[in-house]
């Protein structure tokens, strides 16, 4: 009986000390609200091209980065994971993304939506190199980018907060500002034609 008794206080505490790892993983970018986490490239074997900044609600994300001419010279390969963590402090699980174009030129894209109310993305890459053997940047922690609306620490920020809140504008305003002035000039082109084939009877 002791045994046993040893070997599920062993598997409670382990247990206990992945979620402990895990909330902790998940709360402490809310540590500096709105300060983006990036790469310092002196020390990492890649440049960002391109990284979205801040990232907004259904609006989309994008990094590419280049690999530095030493790894793709010896063959290694970059894999970037993306986690999407929200205001209510509630992270999804890490998602790997599958690069958007051919990466033989050492240059890695991806991109994705965020959701309504998140708070900001996190993302990291992983170099594996010929010999299996593999680092990843930043280890045991993410880089960050902060959104447009988040919340941390009792406030909210960003270019979109309301100092209670967040008044994050659709993806489509702009298009949608278009729509009256785009219907009224085709009701006036309908309207011109109609007169024009009057005219001629």
């Amino acid at each position: 009986m002791g045994p046993r008794i040893k070997l599920h206080t062993t598997a409670l505490a382990m247990t206990l000390l992945f979620l402990t790892s895990f909330l902790f993983s998940a709360s402490a970018g809310s540590v500096a609200g709105g300060s983006d986490v990036n790469p310092d490239e002196n020390d990492v074997p890649f440049s960002i091209l391109d990284r979205t900044a801040p990232s907004q609600d259904s609006t989309t994300w994008t990094l590419t980065i280049e690999m530095d001419d030493e790894p793709k010279q010896n063959g290694t390969k970059f894999e970037i994971t993306t986690q999407i963590c929200l205001n209510s402090g509630v992270c999804d699980p890490p998602v790997l993304m599958k690069p958007k174009d051919d990466t033989s030129s050492g240059i890695y894209s991806v991109s994705l939506k965020p959701p309504s109310d998140h708070s900001y993305v996190n993302w990291r890459v992983k170099a594996v190199y010929s010999d299996s053997s593999s680092d990843v940047y930043p280890y045991g922690d993410w880089y960050k980018t902060w959104s447009t609306c988040w919340y941390s620490d009792g406030e909210y920020g960003g270019i979109h907060s309301t100092g209670g809140g967040c008044d994050v504008p659709s993806a489509l305003e702009d298009e949608k500002g278009l729509l009256p002035f785009a219907s009224a000039t085709a009701v006036i082109c309908v309207l011109v034609a109609a007169s024009v084939v009057y005219s001629r009877r």
